[in-house]
């Protein structure tokens, strides 16, 4: 993260806890899945959430290949944002380690934290597993 970032608490505690292999998510009595940063639960109003360990693997559902970005991502492309199925919950992230080429429905992946080429700033990633 460069130096003049603002720090989002919840969001970048989650990045944290992803990289150093303790993702979690947020459950509540009902059984309903969500990530952080996060004080009810979206599905029933709960405000009584646990933090659960989140599965070490995933799976893409789908996913598009971006090869002409906004100005935001002009260094990262071509790049694949997907979304992955981590069992209670679904994450979008950025697909690394592979050509996007290579990107399919099904591929087992795992949560990475990368860093954006055009930001520096760091990204949610899939990689391969």
């Amino acid at each position: 993260m460069s130096e003049n970032t603002v720090r989002d608490a919840g969001f970048d505690d989650w990045l944290d806890a992803v990289e150093e292999g303790q993702a979690y998510y947020l459950e509540c009595p009902n059984d309903h899945g969500s990530l952080p940063p996060r004080r009810v639960c979206p599905d029933c109003g709960s405000t009584d959430l646990e933090e659960v360990p989140l599965p070490e693997s995933g799976e893409i559902e789908t996913f598009t290949v971006t090869y002409v970005p906004t100005p935001a991502f002009e260094d990262d492309a071509p790049y694949a944002t997907a979304i992955a199925n981590f069992g209670p919950v679904r994450i979008t992230g950025q697909v690394i380690g592979v050509d996007v080429d290579a990107v399919e429905s099904g591929l087992e992946i795992e949560l990475e934290v990368t860093v954006s080429e055009t930001t520096d700033e760091r990204v949610l990633g899939f990689s391969p597993v």
